[in-house]
Order: structure tokens, then sequence, then C-alpha cells
């Protein structure tokens, strides 16, 4: 699934018209995961179930080292813009990250979780609307 993202980002940058297109209509239909070429994601990003209904907003950033669970949002609020997730981040099964927020490096988003304020690095939030548990204590 992710393969077929980054040969359709590529396609895109080098704007092809048409295949980038297709290659995302075949990843949702064979994957069910709506992740278009625009969108630019980082290395190691792990998508759960290989993007089981996972919605990405076009215009979305998603940084390094990210783990992604089954039925997350990364989406829009009108035209106001999209999400930038910084490296490092865990983000839950159904959890849904709106608007043009950005969640900073080694944060964890819970499971269910609806986000829709910029989300500060090392910390945990949860609920709707996601609130911070506290922060993490490392060592």
């Amino acid at each position: 699934m992710l393969y077929i993202y980054r040969v359709a980002h590529l396609l895109h940058c080098l704007r092809v018209p048409f295949l980038p297109w297709l290659l995302k209509v075949f990843n949702r239909i064979v994957f069910s995961v709506s992740l278009p070429p625009s969108v630019t994601v980082g290395r190691n990003v792990v998508f759960g179930y290989q993007g089981l209904g996972i919605v990405v907003h076009r215009q979305a950033v998603l940084g390094n080292d990210i783990v992604i669970a089954p039925n997350v949002v990364i989406g829009g609020r009108g035209q106001s813009g999209a999400p930038v997730i910084g490296d490092n981040v865990l983000i839950g099964a159904g959890a849904c990250i709106l608007g043009p927020v950005t969640i900073g490096r080694n944060a964890k988003i819970g499971a269910n979780a609806v986000v829709i304020f910029d989300v500060p690095p090392d910390v945990t939030v949860v609920g709707i609307p996601a609130q911070i548990v506290q922060p993490r204590q490392d060592g």
C-alpha cells in the first residue's frame, strides 16, 4: 500500500497526469485507505492493518517514524488547512485529527480522541475533545 503511494507521489511531483489518481483509487479499493498522492509522508511511517479505514487530507504532512492505527482520520475543517504530524507520533485507533493543527514530536494520541487544537511535544492526549492527560515522564 505504501509503495503504491510512493510511486503515485513521485508521479504527482513529476506532474504526470491521471496515473497518480489511478494509483490512489487502486489503494482505496484494495486497501480501504484514502491517501492522496499530494500528501507528504516521511520515513518509517506505519499504517496499521495496511491502512484499513485511514483517511488523510490531501494537504496533510506526516513526519518520520509515525504509527497510525486503523480507522484514523487526518483531515481538515472546511477551507482552514490540514494537520501537520511531527516525528515519532503514535495515533490510536479511530482517532480524528481535524483542522490546521500541529502534533508535536513524541506525542501520543489516544484511541477515538478528537484533536482540534495543537498538541505540544512529549504529551499524551485522550478524549472528545482531546485533553492532555499528563506530560510523559521518561526515565
